[in-house]
């Protein structure tokens, strides 16, 4: 019987999670405005919208290109996709949306970006039940939550462990974000 090295059996659960292999994917097996937006490439962010390239297309694990673009820190590649129409409310099988993975990234401009496209700041996704304040403040993001507090975020929600962004700021040591949360600008 062979062995599996563990980054087959890594591979093998990812693609399985994710499905098949996609029929418009390109050589590198993401739809090629999936891949641009990965890259922040936006001359050819601009070429595939000038061809028509579905602003929302998805990848394998149902990330859209504004999902890519947010999660890399590309804000001139969110920016234009934006511009093109992209859905601020799409999300992938864990319910993660590209304001979820902008903030958890600490890429406030993108967040301000996709919250004044119409995202829903207090999304959770479906895993942890974690919002995009939860993220900021576990991992100490304190630009970001602070951004998310002075559009409204709420506060007082808690994920699947009945945690806040306040519990997570306590028992992860960010002094500096519990602060904030403490205090929240007016």
């Amino acid at each position: 019987m062979a062995a599996f090295k563990p980054c087959t059996i890594l591979l093998v659960v990812l693609l399985g999670a994710c499905g098949g292999p996609d029929p418009a994917a390109d050589s590198n097996g993401l739809p090629p405005l999936v891949d641009a937006a990965e890259r922040g490439d936006v001359d050819r962010i601009d070429d595939l919208l000038g061809d028509a390239a579905d602003v929302n297309s998805r990848d394998l694990c149902q990330w859209t290109p504004l999902m890519k673009a947010a999660a890399n820190g590309h804000t001139e590649a969110a920016r234009k996709l934006l511009g093109a129409g992209a859905r601020t409310e799409l999300s992938d099988s864990g319910r993660y949306t590209a304001l979820l993975l902008a903030a958890s990234n600490n890429h406030h401009e993108i967040v301000e970006l996709i919250l004044d496209h119409g995202a829903d700041i207090d999304h959770a996704e479906a895993t942890q039940g974690f919002t995009a304040l939860i993220w900021a403040a576990k991992r100490g993001h304190l630009e970001t939550t602070a951004l998310l507090l002075r559009r409204g975020a709420a506060t007082d929600t808690a994920d699947l462990q009945g945690r806040s962004a306040l519990d997570w700021a306590r028992a992860e040591g960010r002094t500096a974000v519990v602060r904030l949360l403490d205090n929240p600008p007016a």
